[in-house]
């Protein structure tokens, strides 16, 4: 083999680790930017980002490596989050739980409040029944007959008053009008109001 063909394979070999090394390079800027922007980390993607085939991903041993790292950060960061979450969802649902429990303290207690007014109001009921007797309940019902019956014929008179009050009012401004139109009149015959006797 001469030393142009050992050239060639060198350089050919060579050129193969650069790009090599820059698949490498553009794996591990695509799984930087994935952890930076909280990306859950899969082969696909990272091919996609890195330009790179799956193959290569697998086969190459330094881009293999940086998956594999990549991926166990991923998975502790992901039961890491859960965690957070589920620490957060306990204690959201233990105040919810605290919450519903005072609510019904109260509403407990409030409905004991109203039961024990409604006993004494039963009670107080109770004894006005049996305080009253036939007679007196119909004294009163008459008694209160009486009261309406009146509070009519106050009502009726009341209006007929208004009416009278009315009609006075009226007479009154005829009056005035024709007081005045007499006034005039007088006025117009002798030039003077006439003046009182000596």
């Amino acid at each position: 083999m001469s030393g142009t063909e050992l050239g060639r394979i060198a350089a050919a070999v060579e050129a193969r680790r650069r790009s090599s090394q820059a698949r490498v390079q553009r794996v591990h800027d695509a799984l930087v930017q994935l952890a930076r922007q909280k990306v859950p980390i899969t082969y696909p993607l990272v091919a996609r980002r890195a330009e790179v085939s799956r193959t290569f991903l697998y086969e190459n041993a330094h881009a293999r490596a940086l998956m594999a790292d990549a991926l166990a950060r991923d998975t502790s960061r992901r039961q890491h989050n859960q965690e957070i979450a589920d620490a957060q969802e306990e204690t959201s649902w233990r105040q919810r739980a605290l919450n519903a429990e005072d609510a019904l303290k109260q509403a407990m207690s409030e409905i004991q409040t109203q039961r024990e007014r409604i006993a004494v109001l039963m009670g107080e009921i109770r004894d006005l029944q049996q305080e009253i007797s036939p007679q007196a309940a119909q004294r009163i019902v008459a008694a209160n007959t009486a009261l309406q019956q009146r509070v009519r014929q106050l009502t009726q008179g009341n209006q007929r008053l208004e009416e009278r009050l009315k009609a006075a009012r009226s007479n009154s401004r005829f009056a005035d009008r024709r007081i005045a139109q007499l006034e005039a009149q007088v006025l117009g015959q002798s030039g003077h109001l006439p003046g009182p006797p000596d």
